[in-house]
């Protein structure tokens, strides 16, 4: 049996149990850490524990490290992997979303991830999309800004901003960024608008320009989900 035979085996072996299809399903829009899927899924942490050792093995997810707080972890599908991604739900059994006024990306300094995430989304969708910084840097990374135009997304004429003068009631809440996954759900800023998070490593923090192709690659293999999940509130109205 060639690797590939092998591997393809496994994957659909992992994937052969409710429990997991439903854990995979759950994680076809965003990164969770593995309390939030025991509390929403209803499972207790042994059992939680044994699927995602199955999942992970068989290469569907892998486990990271948050960069907020270094307790945490999140689980998160492998969708670059384009076995996994064949073998994805369809959108009818993706988490449903509220219709939004806006996507908004937020990271930190809202100087990388969270503007390519915004360049990109808006070649996906016509659904209004902003991004925003929790603690904003003076600029847009100009490293950032040479990998956008490689893939011919425009970060030039883009410039930072803090969360507090961009979220607007209707917003979806994308954070791109660990610490602002933490921040924004705390008991004190749960609740206010509707949140899907993407654990994706800070590439300003690496400095290398393979960082920054690296998390353009993992946001862009989200983007395009969240691009035919997103419905427009303003499409309803006369």
């Amino acid at each position: 049996m060639t690797d590939d035979l092998t591997r393809r085996a496994a994957v659909h072996a992992a994937l052969a149990d409710p429990t997991r299809l439903r854990l995979v399903d759950r994680l076809v829009l965003g990164d969770l850490a593995p309390g939030e899927l025991a509390r929403e899924l209803g499972l207790a942490s042994n059992l939680l524990a044994h699927h995602l050792k199955v999942l992970v093995a068989a290469g569907v997810v892998q486990r990271v490290r948050s960069e907020g707080d270094a307790r945490r972890s999140y689980v998160r599908l492998l969708l670059d992997d384009p076995l996994v991604a064949r073998l994805l739900p369809g959108p009818d059994a993706w988490p449903s979303l509220p219709p939004v006024e806006r996507v908004v990306f937020v990271c930190t300094q809202n100087s990388a991830r969270s503007h390519l995430a915004a360049a990109a989304f808006e070649r996906v969708s016509t659904v209004p999309v902003a991004s925003a910084g929790t603690r904003p840097a003076a600029r847009v990374n100009p490293t950032a800004v040479q990998v956008a135009a490689r893939h011919d997304l425009d970060l030039s004429r883009r410039v930072t901003a803090h969360v507090d003068d961009v979220l607007r009631d209707g917003d979806l809440v994308v954070s791109v960024c660990d610490a602002v996954h933490e921040e924004l759900s705390s008991p004190a800023a749960a609740g206010q608008r509707p949140q899907v998070h993407w654990s994706v490593a800070d590439p300003v923090r690496d400095g290398a320009e393979q960082a920054f192709e690296t998390a353009l690659t993992q946001i862009t293999a989200r983007v395009d989900r969240l691009g035919r999940a997103v419905t427009s509130s303003q499409e309803d109205r006369p």
